[in-house]
């Protein structure tokens, strides 16, 4: 039995590489298991950890946008109010009208006034005030400290838009100057939202970068060379053959020694 076992390590060493083999060729991967390959593991695994923090910070950042999307889609309507406001106060100042005509101007402002504050009141983002004066971070980076804040935008205004009255002509000089420091505010605001949606598009577009050549180098690391492997897989299993042959052939050997000694 000992001339066989030289022969049957052989073949269980074979068998052993052709299970691994066949489990590349069936994940498409050279490292399965830390028995693979332990340090290309660890490399593998920080690399895969890093491209899911690129992944969730891109969403942040898609976040961070819709969120000054939103923001910037309200202050539009409230920018169209008080300019529907600073025409009205024009018109009042019209001296051909009576107090009765500049009431009825008066009367679309308070609804103007209303919508306003509605807007201001109202708008939200997943049930997050939009304008109550808390600026607002956005983690855009796979490590700490890699967060890009909001000036979140605010309805300081909104009292001196709601204090404006053009039923006498006495209140269209101080309704015409509320109007234009508001109509400043709100564009100011918009603005800043927008230079806020540019630079997370711009980082967005940095993560993918950075993503796809994470991607790549970790591809190097943990895919498998299919070439290689079927070459390996058939110098394995030509070894598995020949090694059973050579068992079988010892095997009889051993057989016609004893039929030898028996006799």
């Amino acid at each position: 039995m000992k001339i066989g076992q030289p022969s049957s390590a052989l073949n269980t060493q074979a068998l052993n590489q052709l299970n691994k083999n066949d489990q590349q060729l069936a994940s498409g991967k050279r490292v399965n298991s830390a028995a693979d390959d332990a340090a290309a593991l660890q490399i593998i695994e920080r690399l895969t950890a890093q491209q899911n923090g690129f992944t969730q910070a891109s969403r942040n950042a898609y976040d961070g946008i819709s969120y000054a999307q939103v923001s910037e889609s309200a202050l539009g309507n409230v920018n169209d109010a008080v300019s529907r406001i600073r025409e009205l106060s024009i018109q009042a100042g019209n001296g051909a009208l009576n107090d009765s005509d500049r009431q009825a101007l008066q009367e679309e402002v308070s609804q103007l006034q209303e919508e306003i504050s509605s807007t201001l009141e109202q708008a939200n983002f997943a049930g997050k005030p939009l304008f109550d004066g808390q600026n607002v971070a956005f983690q855009i980076g796979a490590d700490a400290n890699q967060t890009n804040t909001l000036k979140a935008p605010n309805s300081d205004f909104l009292s001196a838009i709601n204090s404006i009255d053009i039923s006498t002509q006495a209140g269209v000089e101080s309704a015409l100057q509320i109007s234009d420091d508001a109509a400043q505010l709100v564009n100011e605001q918009r603005s800043q939202l927008g230079a806020f949606e540019n630079a997370l598009s711009s980082n967005i577009r940095n993560l993918s970068q950075q993503n796809e050549n994470i991607a790549a180098s970790q591809s190097r690391i943990e895919d498998a060379d299919y070439a290689r492997i079927v070459s390996e897989r058939t110098a394995n299993d030509i070894l598995s053959q020949a090694s059973i042959a050579l068992r079988g052939q010892a095997n009889q050997n051993a057989a016609s020694i004893l039929g030898l000694i028996s006799n």
